[in-house]
């Protein structure tokens, strides 16, 4: 859901991002093997920045990354330590329990027994990789899964008229659970309760535009979509997310922040955009005409987040079919946002993803070309070295006056 353009960012807090986003990927690999890097995410880094920023560790959690043929052989200053960790372990945890919800949907090469018995393997791997990093930062996976099991539940019952936030409820506890975590590896308990409504909110926003944007899709589909099944019109779904941006806004004015530069551009600025993109309503760029899809820092990982057209089929981990908290949208977002459900190709298969993605990872295609093909999305991306194409149009906007 959050897509920073470096240029909106500037030079310092794209390098903050960036070690956020690498230190992600590498506290995965570290704990879990080079599989587990799949599953780093842009929106799960926010667990990390989160952390730092209450925490004002910046230099004292940073390492140094050696050089990585993802980032063009060059080295890296990255975040470590138990922010981390912790965005690692939630990451985990929901990757798996999406990946057990495509087994059971039989989707795609996922419909063949030994290809379903190993997607099942991994994804049992990963809960408990996720249980024992979790545990080692002293959080509780147990509060993602059982979020996990109960949107099933909930999706199964809800019909016309159902409140549309009982159907987002599971994702709103499971992201407030790992916001409010951070304040104590922090150190700062006393935040634990602005940041769990910040983290409610977030879960809720990540939900509704999930459905917002795949609506199209799935009604073409006849996937299940939790704004169609409610009967939430597209007015009311805008009016709830506007009231989640601006209580994000309300909720992180009480938190007690060492720095809260990044955090603040990411959960105040850039969750506003994320709203706009999803109704089609961001300004046009005045230099360009790109505003909606300006690009992002990349990462080794293509888009940034292999959630948004991977192996877990959307970018919300805790959205996109019935049994992971996002429902049945099968989405963009915890959240990635594109040019629209309707402009989408379609999407290549977990396995073949797979192979399409370390096929550019050797031809260093990730990171060096201009233009390439998403393993999973397949949908058009630059290379993370390439240079972003914003040039300081009138769409980079400072902080407005918050």
């Amino acid at each position: 859901m959050v897509r920073p353009c470096r240029h909106r960012l500037g030079e310092k807090l794209t390098a903050q991002w960036t070690a956020h986003l690498c230190g992600l990927c590498l506290a995965l690999r570290g704990d879990h093997g080079q599989l587990a890097r799949v599953v780093t995410n842009y929106d799960g880094l926010l667990i990390s920045v989160l952390t730092e920023a209450q925490s004002g560790s910046a230099q004292a959690g940073r390492r140094t990354a050696g050089p990585c043929p993802l980032r063009g052989m060059r080295t890296a200053s990255v975040a470590h330590g138990e922010g981390a960790r912790l965005a690692a372990a939630v990451s985990l945890v929901l990757a798996s329990a999406k990946m057990r919800d495509h087994v059971a949907d039989g989707d795609g090469l996922l419909a063949r027994g030994p290809v379903a018995l190993a997607a099942r393997r991994v994804a049992a791997g990963w809960d408990r990789a996720g249980a024992r990093t979790g545990a080692d930062v002293g959080f509780d996976t147990a509060v993602l899964l059982d979020a996990v099991d109960r949107q099933t539940g909930i999706e199964t019952l809800a019909g016309p008229g159902t409140p549309v936030l009982t159907v987002t409820e599971p994702t709103e506890t499971a992201t407030a659970a790992a916001f409010a975590h951070t304040a104590v590896l922090a150190g700062r308990p006393h935040n634990a309760g602005p940041l769990a409504e910040a983290g409610r909110l977030f879960g809720r926003l990540a939900h509704l535009l999930d459905a917002v944007e795949d609506r199209e899709t799935d009604a073409a589909s006849g996937a299940w979509n939790p704004l169609t099944a409610t009967g939430t019109s597209l007015v009311e779904a805008r009016r709830l997310a506007d009231d989640a941006v601006h209580g994000i806004r309300l909720a992180l004015r009480e938190v007690e922040f060492a720095d809260a530069g990044l955090a603040h551009l990411l959960l105040v600025h850039e969750v506003r955009r994320s709203v706009d993109r999803a109704f089609g309503t961001v300004p046009v760029c005045a230099s360009h005409g790109s505003g909606p899809h300006d690009p992002p820092p990349r990462h080794p990982h293509g888009g940034g987040n292999p959630y948004a057209g991977g192996p877990y089929g959307g970018g919300n981990p805790y959205a996109g079919g019935g049994g992971v908290p996002g429902g049945g949208s099968g989405g963009g977002g915890f959240g990635e946002f594109g040019p629209g459900p309707a402009a989408r190709p379609p999407r290549r298969g977990f396995w073949a993803g797979c192979g399409m993605f370390w096929l550019l990872c050797c031809t260093c295609k990730l990171c060096c070309a201009k233009e390439y093909e998403g393993p999973w999305s397949r949908e058009k991306r630059e290379g993370c070295c390439h240079k972003c194409d914003c040039d300081g149009c009138e769409c980079c906007c400072p902080c407005d006056g918050c």
